[in-house]
């Protein structure tokens, strides 16, 4: 089987995902994902009639972020008219599965080049489903699924989840809002010690103005003091009626967990962010780098998908770690920097404790409760990350997974390159 290679990694900065607050707010979804395609081809003087596929991970295609937003967006970022592009969803852990069926391309034989990634403007997405549960349209999965599935399988609000699995795992308020603040001051170090800069690219308006140039959502100054005031955020939504019938975001979990008695532990300060952003990777076959003097920065060891119970929603990435590592052939301690995608501080926390992992190579540089969670691109963003944290700290591997809807998550483990010719 052929290699493929990770020849760079770009993203934006992060914004904060409202509108009328964050400084990306007011741009075409189209635009955003255009800024770090362009800045990929233009980094490494890409000729874009090489390019295979642009394959592009949005969660919420509706509206504005419908309509195969990577080959839109390519299109807007000046690609040749024969590099095409494909839009896929599997919820928040589509910006790993584009980077993953880009290097499957590759290692197939059958692409030398593809740009892979994601983008998500939540300040969008929130207002379009605002606007939907006015209209009386409840979205998908609050309520409005087939009623046979739900009675299998129901499934929950994900906030909701977390609150159940830390409840079922003995977790506390403490230990969830230590893993954020933890967070909060490794993303404050990475920020000052200048680690995202490498794969960090400004966002400009059509006239060329920057519109932002650093993350915009991290809270430096959380206190743990801070953090314990704060009221959670979820008991209400689990008493949310959902239909006629009087079910509940909280009784879809209890319908197959009867026992359970949900406490509530989390709340704004320790669940992930709100924000807009976007990521593209650049992968290529051995022969295409070496033929056209590209220098790879990494190479994809191994990729794997794992489902687990849909009602619990988030507990998939630690079998999808345990079954990539076997894939690519590692046990755990071979890892140098682990990436856990923090949608909720209990996913982190169990991940961390389940595989008995030391604290500082998970999220070295914070995560998704300091930075935020764009959803169609945290998995592109996090594999740039462990990437820069491979070459920063001279590490070899690193392990990017995350949980999605539906009970799932996607993993792939990726290797620090040292010399290409080897």
């Amino acid at each position: 089987m052929a290699e493929a290679y990770i020849i760079d990694a770009v993203r934006t900065p992060r914004g904060v995902g409202k509108v009328g607050k964050g400084a990306l707010a007011h741009m075409h979804p189209q635009h955003l994902a255009a800024t770090v395609l362009k800045a990929i081809a233009e980094r490494n003087d890409l000729d874009t009639r090489d390019v295979d596929d642009v394959i592009w991970s949005t969660s919420s295609q509706k509206g504005k972020q419908g309509g195969d937003l990577g080959r839109m967006a390519a299109l807007d970022a000046g690609y040749d008219v024969t590099s095409s592009g494909m839009t896929l969803d599997r919820f928040c852990g589509g910006g790993i599965t584009s980077v993953n069926l880009a290097a499957a391309q590759v290692m197939s034989g059958m692409a030398d080049l593809v740009v892979a990634g994601g983008s998500e403007m939540m300040s969008y997405t929130a207002s379009a489903m605002q606007e939907e549960m006015q209209a009386g349209i409840r979205p998908l999965g609050m309520g409005s699924g087939n009623d046979r599935l739900r009675a299998v399988h129901p499934q929950s609000h994900q906030g909701v989840c977390g609150d159940a699995i830390a409840t079922m795992e003995g977790f506390t308020r403490e230990e969830l809002d230590a893993l954020a603040l933890r967070s909060q001051q490794n993303a404050d170090r990475a920020i000052r010690e200048g680690r995202f800069d490498k794969s960090l690219v400004p966002v400009t308006d059509e006239s060329g103005t920057v519109v932002l140039d650093r993350e915009e959502f991290p809270r430096p100054q959380t206190t743990a003091e801070g953090l314990a005031d704060l009221q959670p955020s979820f008991g209400k939504i689990a008493k949310m009626p959902l239909d006629e019938q009087g079910t509940t975001f909280g009784g879809l979990v209890t319908q197959k967990y009867p026992d359970l008695e949900i406490e509530h532990f989390h709340h704004a300060g320790n669940s992930s962010g709100v924000v807009d952003g976007a990521a593209a990777i650049l992968l290529a076959s051995k022969e295409y780098a070496e033929k056209h003097g590209m220098k790879p920065r990494a190479r994809i060891v191994a990729t794997a998908n794992m489902g687990d119970d849909p009602t619990l929603m988030l507990n998939a990435p630690v079998p999808a770690a345990k079954k990539v590592l076997e894939k690519a052939g590692l046990t755990k301690d071979d890892i140098d920097v682990w990436e856990i995608n923090e949608a909720f501080a209990v996913v982190a926390a169990k991940f961390i404790r389940d595989l008995d992992l030391p604290e500082e190579k998970v999220n070295p540089n914070g995560g998704a409760i300091a930075l935020g969670h764009p959803i169609g691109a945290t998995g592109s963003i996090l594999i740039g990350t462990a990437l820069d944290e491979l070459e920063r700290t001279g590490g070899r591997y690193g392990l990017v997974t995350m949980c999605a809807a539906g009970g799932m998550a996607p993993a792939i483990v990726i290797e620090r390159v040292e010399d290409f010719a080897d």
